[in-house]
């Protein structure tokens, strides 16, 4: 873990965004309580997290996986719409729909906790917006990625994950 915070920051500076030395480290970095966070793993910088809207970096290291999950409605608050942003790299977004052939990244060995197989790649300038409780995945390419999310309010650790082991709320600290 030693090398992770170096890649994080060369990856913000990729992406033509800056953020500061303080929110660079109180960043939020998750292995979703999997112990694998090179594989499985996701690296969060919150802007704003409001009732009404939420705005994210999300910066993956290389071929690292978000894994497939759901944000569910909860009471009368439907779930979360959000629209991803490429700014660095690309990423594969996997979504319900006509399972894609011959995906452009290795899928996960693990396939009885993936079950969308639809993939919309994702390249720097490019966006995908999905509707209220989609179930989604995504896999960054060789070179990482860096996504701006834009979103109704999150609630991230009510995230719905097909993997059952999964911990939203598992931390990191570099």
């Amino acid at each position: 873990m030693v090398n992770i915070r170096e890649q994080i920051k060369q990856l913000v500076n990729l992406s033509g965004i800056f953020l500061t030395k303080h929110e660079i480290e109180n960043i939020e970095i998750t292995d979703f309580g999997l112990n694998n966070f090179n594989h499985a793993g996701l690296i969060v910088h919150t802007y704003i997290n409001t009732e009404r809207c939420c705005a994210k970096e999300l910066i993956m290291l290389p071929h690292q996986i978000c894994p497939e999950h759901v944000h569910p409605s909860i009471g009368t608050q439907q779930g979360k719409e959000e629209t991803f942003r490429c700014r660095f790299g690309k990423v594969s977004v996997f979504i319900e729909g006509s399972v894609t052939q011959k995906p452009t990244v290795d899928l996960p060995k693990d396939t009885e906790n993936y079950t969308v197989f639809h993939e919309v790649i994702l390249e720097r300038g490019e966006q995908l917006t999905l509707a209220p409780n989609s179930k989604h995945w995504f896999k960054a390419h060789s070179e990482g990625a860096v996504v701006s999310e834009f979103s109704t309010t999150s609630n991230d650790d009510a995230d719905l994950f097909t993997n059952k082991a999964i911990n939203r709320s598992s931390r990191l600290s570099l």
